[in-house]
């Protein structure tokens, strides 16, 4: 694996050895998994991440049970159809975070879902059919096409809804450009993305390990 295998080393040092480090690597679904999960469950995970953005992660969590009741489960066929004055209600809504500016981007996100689904059946076949060799390509279109989910929130709904892929976090471009990767502390720019997108290509080739799997050793190498 070469230089890959200082990066793992490393990460399992700092883990606790190897057996912990794979306890700590997140889950990867299949093809078919990811287009079982109901776009309900996307909209859902698009929600909870946009709101945890710039937020304390725990307290959304902490009331997530009462924006699945506000939001009667995230339906995106419902969601579309809430008029502006039931939006401005869930904006006053005590039960939840009274971001209105995000909760309206949640009917944004939900007619995105509708979009896709429209032209490819689900939400979650779409995001498992994108090519692994162009996750940097899945990213900018989530950013494009939906709202707030560009950064590492479009990345974080893919990882935690199970698709495999790297999260350009702190941790992991640190590691990148401890490797030698010409890039910035903060990597926006599209050369800088492509750089990132050719070494994980790289790395999971040489490693035979997914994408998020090699991310999250990148992380705790760290």
């Amino acid at each position: 694996m070469g230089q890959f295998e200082s990066i793992y080393e490393r990460a399992c040092d700092r883990a606790g050895g190897q057996a912990r480090l794979a306890k700590l690597l997140p889950r990867v679904r299949s093809a078919r998994a990811l287009a079982k999960i109901g776009d309900d469950r996307y909209l859902s995970e698009m929600t909870r991440c946009v709101f945890q953005a710039g937020f304390v992660w725990r307290v959304v969590d902490n009331k997530w049970d009462a924006f699945e009741d506000v939001f009667f489960g995230f339906p995106p066929e419902k969601i579309v159809l809430l008029s502006p004055e039931q939006l401005e209600k869930f904006g006053q809504d005590k039960r939840i975070i009274r971001n209105l500016r995000k909760i309206v981007g949640v009917q944004h996100n939900a007619r995105f879902i509708l979009d896709v689904v429209a032209e490819h059946g689900s939400f979650g076949t779409f995001i498992s059919h994108w090519p692994q060799e162009d996750l940097i390509g899945l990213f900018a279109h989530l950013k494009k096409h939906g709202s707030r989910l560009g950064g590492m929130t479009g990345q974080r709904v893919l990882r935690n809804m199970g698709r495999d892929t790297f999260v350009i976090t702190g941790d992991v471009t640190r590691a990148l450009r401890g490797a030698g990767l010409d890039i910035k502390e903060a990597p926006t720019s599209q050369r800088e993305l492509r750089l990132i997108q050719n070494k994980f290509n790289e790395w999971h080739q040489s490693s035979g390990l997914p994408y998020s799997h090699v991310s999250k050793i990148c992380a705790y190498s760290v």
